[in-house]
């Protein structure tokens, strides 16, 4: 298929390959972030953040091109772009009155009158001169949008989420964003301008690097679009050839903090990065294992006081060295040095031999707790070994893509996986007939999602870019929405992930990758339910007070894992405080 144009469609974003593995997300897992950007002030000034609790923005100010809101208090005029929250604020009385926020506003509470928890801040309505052609695939009335897509049969990834797929085709995934893209043209404010929605389907396989570069290539050659959303799922030489062509990318690769910064403004990315990931996983194990026994393993382990082991995949090469490495001193810091070190290949052919040797010296060595830093096939191999060798560790998944998901956590071996734990950055699930893309979309449209079970992970990519685009005001830049998105943070909640972008606090280095907190889940073998695509059966993560999560420095020290008592699977209804408030359909 080559690559089609609808134009003026009246949304850790990614390929079609990662589509086939539903909600359950991708390498960008951000589940259940359904517009969870909850526009703050640009200029440094967080007066436009909806939850004080949120951690603080950095004092430091915004580059003087950053879009920025009246910072007079009782002042009679303004610039683009301004929040509700904001004008209220920093406006006179009667400035503020001559404002007509529309019926797109709930004045109420502030936000875009959807029925969403996480629906973004008001905007002033546009009038004026929004400046033209402020850059590359911007002109005074639209703004270019190309949504990058895989091909449809990758044996790559086909292997990888061979357990997980589901059916919904390119041509399904291109009508929900068009959809969306009504939606948002609808409640999101643009400054004067629609968007040309562009679908590129690419030939190459998730780790192509020669086909991804040339992907990018012809983009910019033939769409000059401002933004492009998703990218190759195995491979950044797509983000960075873009962010060398001077074009936008959300969700389309990425790399170390020096990578992203390298590349400002250009690449923003989703989940959190590895080693962030990483801080979570060594404060929960410093804090709630390390020098305990063993208490979640079988019964010849359980006694013991923990000796832990790494295993991580090693196909990245010496980037899955260097992580690894980074964890282990971690880990000493902690008091949890790993007393084995066992990388592994993903190669078909060799895995099951693989597996077995790699357990074959954990049971020799003692370890109580296997560190999981795997791809999510893996464990398979490794449980059916461990129990074939009469070997029940703990299994502690170190916030490992996918292994965190009850779709995988099924086809692991279930008695192994029994005594199965973990870091993750996924948020506990709600209903999605009762919250979600799902609601959202038949709420605006009249109609069912045409890829619903996609929809979760490819949307948050859109729904980062339209409210930046909103956020940003009129005059559009890659550096002026750059210095918008370091502004950011999002709601924070039991049901969705925290995001923040920027210098915020969290971090020592500048951050270009989402997602901030994490919390902990048990693997219930008995529990009865739906997994992330629907499909009912046995095995669930249970979600450890409710699914409560934690920024870093923040986790407890007293362990909850395998008690029932306030865990949680799935909610049946959004928390009361995360409850969507409730507005008539536009579609009637």
């Amino acid at each position: 298929m080559q690559p089609a144009s609808s134009s003026n469609s009246n949304r850790s974003g990614n390929s079609q390959a990662l589509k086939k593995w539903g909600p359950i997300g991708a390498l960008i897992v951000i589940v259940l972030v359904v517009v969870a950007i909850v526009v703050s002030s640009g200029g440094g000034d967080d007066e436009g953040t909806t939850d004080t609790s949120a951690p603080a923005a950095s004092d430091a100010p915004a580059s003087s091109e950053a879009p920025s809101d009246t910072a007079a208090t009782g002042a009679d005029t303004w610039d683009y772009p301004l929040s509700f929250a904001n004008a209220k604020e920093t406006l006179s009385e009667e400035a503020f009155s001559a404002i007509d926020w529309g019926a797109r506003c709930d004045t109420e509470k502030g936000t875009i009158a959807v029925p969403d928890y996480f629906a973004p801040a008001c905007m002033a309505p546009f009038t004026g001169d929004n400046g033209g052609a402020t850059a590359q695939g911007v002109t005074a009335d639209e703004i270019t949008i190309v949504h990058y897509q895989g091909p449809d049969n990758d044996p790559i990834i086909n292997y990888i989420t061979s357990a997980v797929k589901v059916d919904e085709t390119n041509a399904q995934e291109n009508e929900t964003i068009e959809g969306f893209i009504k939606y948002f043209e609808t409640y999101y404010e643009l400054y004067g301008r629609k968007i040309k929605y562009v679908s590129y389907e690419s030939t190459g396989l998730a780790n192509d690097e020669v086909t991804a570069r040339a992907d990018a290539q012809r983009i910019v050659e033939e769409y000059k679009p401002f933004a492009v959303v998703g990218g190759p799922a195995l491979t950044n030489a797509f983000g960075d050839e873009l962010a060398a062509r001077q074009t936008l990318c959300v969700s389309c690769g990425g790399g170390t903090a020096e990578w992203f910064a390298e590349r400002d403004p250009y690449v923003w990315a989703l989940d959190g990065s590895s080693e962030q990931k990483q801080v979570h996983v060594v404060e929960f194990i410093g804090k709630q294992l390390a020098g305990k026994p063993a208490s979640h393993a079988g019964d010849a382990l359980k006694a013991e006081t923990r000796k832990f082991a790494l295993v991580y995949e090693e196909s990245a090469g010496a980037e899955s060295k260097r992580l690894a490495d980074l964890m282990v001193s971690r880990l000493a810091e902690v008091g949890a040095d790993p007393a084995l070190v066992l990388p592994y290949k993903l190669d078909p052919g060799t895995i099951q031999q693989q597996a077995s040797q790699i357990v074959a010296k954990m049971k020799a060595d003692g370890i109580t707790t296997v560190i999981m830093s795997t791809d999510p096939v893996a464990p398979g191999d490794f449980t059916r070994e461990a129990t074939a060798q009469e070997y029940e560790p703990e299994w502690l998944v170190a916030a490992a893509t996918l292994t965190d998901t009850n779709a995988f956590g099924r086809g692991y071996d279930q008695k192994q996986w029994a005594h199965a734990f973990g870091v993750t950055s996924l948020a506990v699930r709600v209903n999605p007939d009762v919250v979600g893309t799902k609601v959202l979309y038949k709420w605006f449209t009249g109609t069912d999602a045409p890829a619903p079970l996609g929809a979760p992970v490819f949307m948050p990519g859109f729904n980062l870019l339209f409210s930046a685009l909103q956020g940003t005001g009129p005059n559009l830049t890659p550096q002026t929405m750059g210095d918008y998105i370091k502004t950011i943070k999002t709601r924070p909640a039991l049901t969705a992930s925290y995001l923040t972008y920027g210098d915020q606090g969290i971090w020592p280095e500048v951050d270009y990758n989402g997602v901030d907190d994490a919390t902990v889940f048990w693997w219930d073998a008995t529990a009865t339910g739906p997994d992330e695509n629907a499909r009912e059966g046995t095995g669930l993560m249970k979600f450890v007070d409710g699914g409560q999560r934690y920024m870093p420095g923040e986790w407890p020290t007293e362990d909850k894992l395998f008690v029932q008592d306030g865990a949680i699977a799935i909610y049946d209804v959004a928390p009361e405080a995360e409850t969507p408030p409730s507005y008539p359909s536009p579609a009637g």
